[in-house]
């Protein structure tokens, strides 16, 4: 989740809670408690600031303030309402976001909320309100119909936000675990799958019944572009190069080998297929303008395929392939050799 994300969704948490302080508000004066009453004007007003603080990206103040606050808030409810009115359950709500904005605060570089210390001030806070109020009774009693009512509110609203809570760190998990895999599996500058990747996928191929192609291919005199051009230039004749081919071979697996190399793996398809696929690739290459900096740069690329054979290990399936790639760059370049 991003920065902006981050602010956009605590922009919404805050004003439903603004609204939901109007809506007790409104509660306590049907309960005629005089205290909290007049107590949910700073209050209002805590969350009014809050709008202010996210928007000027200081949401380590924010989280510090609220906490405080919401935690002070529910167990004067607690205090005044009495235990069973169930005021008291948001405050076990807050104990797994405390952990989750600390980790985000990590990721964004902001100063961290001390999850472990600000949960143990929580949970304390509660143990005091929920023993006093039942120690000493409610400070305004109200009818025990209304209690259960807002108890039971109360409680469906805590273990509704647990469950969109918990749905939202999974679906966190899961984007930064995609992450990381990309990372793990892709090249930096291309944004093609690496030769770690692609290594994994030839050996579920070789182990499979169908058909597989592996193509070796390989940009035609790269160095004297770089030479020439500059490594800027290079760099970006090979983002150019892998774009081409991530279009061209959406249906199959394309990744950067190495330097100028590109190895690419097919599978389930026959021969001719492959044959006129990789063929219409080397032409889009040939005839593509490829400007940098205003200067025109000529490109071609030289490919070899190779068919997996029965009996031959993965090595020599790609060695294969490899070495018709070199065939074609000594008899001219700019070709397919099957």
């Amino acid at each position: 989740m991003e920065l902006k994300d981050i602010k956009k969704f605590t922009l919404i948490i805050n004003g439903i809670i603004l609204v939901l302080v109007f809506m007790l508000a409104a509660f306590f004066v049907y309960c005629k408690a005089t205290f909290l009453i007049w107590f949910s004007i700073p209050t209002a007003l805590v969350y009014v600031i809050g709008y202010f603080l996210i928007r000027k990206d200081r949401l380590e103040i924010y989280t510090r303030v609220v906490y405080f606050w919401l935690t002070l808030y529910m167990c004067l409810c607690t205090v005044f309402l009495g235990y069973r009115m169930g005021f008291h359950l948001y405050c076990m709500s807050m104990i797994p976001i405390s952990f989750y904005a600390e980790f985000m605060a990590d990721k964004l570089g902001k100063k961290k909320l001390n999850a472990f210390a600000t949960s143990g001030a929580v949970a304390f806070c509660y143990l005091v309100s929920t023993g006093y109020s039942a120690a000493n009774g409610a400070v305004y009693e109200v009818d025990t119909t209304v209690r259960d009512l807002v108890w039971t509110m109360n409680s469906v609203i805590t273990i509704s936000f647990m469950i969109f809570y918990s749905k939202l760190v999974l679906s966190m998990i899961g984007d930064y675990e995609k992450k990381l895999k990309d990372v793990a599996h892709k090249d930096r500058l291309t944004g093609l799958y690496n030769r770690h990747f692609m290594m994994d996928e030839i050996e579920k191929a070789y182990k499979s019944d169908k058909t597989a192609f592996v193509i070796m291919s390989d940009i035609d005199n790269f160095k004297k572009i770089n030479d020439q051009y500059g490594h800027n230039a290079g760099d970006y004749i090979l983002v150019s190069i892998a774009n081409i081919m991530r279009e061209a071979c959406s249906d199959i697996i394309v990744s950067r080998w190495g330097g100028e190399e590109f190895l690419i793996l097919v599978s389930g398809k026959e021969e001719d297929q492959v044959l006129a696929g990789i063929e219409k690739l080397r032409k889009n290459i040939e005839s593509e303008d490829f400007v940098f900096e205003d200067r025109h740069i000529k490109v071609t690329i030289t490919a070899g395929v190779a068919a997996r054979t029965k009996g031959q290990s993965i090595d020599n399936w790609i060695s294969d392939a490899d070495n018709k790639l070199y065939t074609g760059k000594n008899t001219g370049k700019n070709k397919v050799v099957f």
